[in-house]
């Protein structure tokens, strides 16, 4: 997880989880971001939530690896190199209370082991990924079910989202940039 340099969620990307939430259903992917030290590999241990800040709820999300800068026409096999399962984990009543007012969502999402991401398998493609269904065991129960197929936006969209707005995978240039001041 060394190489991860950033971390961009899309949120409300599945309709019916927004409409669970009573959140309006976007019409543009709508990205919120991870500091990369939320971040924890599971490996079976025990993670420590905060117990004291409210209710603590869970998602089970698709994760990808962008390996190389998105250029348009560039298919995704092309810049995702990986795949994981991530569970990302929100303080809602912390996120509500933020919500009402307006501010960002990094108090609620952004607490230390607040992702958690399986280790990264090599992508083999969408349609390798959309044949299978992933889903959350939570004490033995199926607490979450989907599919890929079920975004409201694509990963393509999603990317070419992200990359206009925030940029992907920054090359490194050998030349030093001097900024004013």
């Amino acid at each position: 997880m060394e190489s991860i340099r950033n971390i961009y969620c899309v949120g409300r990307n599945y309709r019916l989880h927004a409409e669970e939430l009573g959140n309006a259903v976007p019409t543009s992917p709508f990205l919120f971001s991870k500091p990369t030290h939320a971040l924890v590999e599971a490996n079976g241990q025990e993670i420590e939530l905060p117990g004291d800040r409210g209710e603590v709820h869970h998602e089970l999300e698709v994760v990808v690896h962008i390996a190389r800068p998105y250029k348009s026409g560039l298919a995704l096999e092309d810049i995702i190199d990986g795949f994981a399962l991530g569970i990302d984990f929100t303080l809602r009543d912390v996120q509500s209370e933020l919500k009402k007012k307006g501010h960002p969502w990094l108090l609620a999402k952004g607490f230390p082991n607040s992702g958690i991401l399986t280790a990264f398998q090599p992508f083999r493609g969408l349609d390798s990924l959309q044949e299978t269904d992933f889903s959350l065991l939570k004490n033995e129960e199926r607490v979450q079910i989907g599919n890929v197929k079920d975004m409201l936006f694509d990963l393509q969209t999603i990317i070419e989202f992200s990359t206009r707005h925030f940029g992907l995978v920054k090359e490194i240039s050998s030349t030093p940039v001097r900024l004013p001041g």
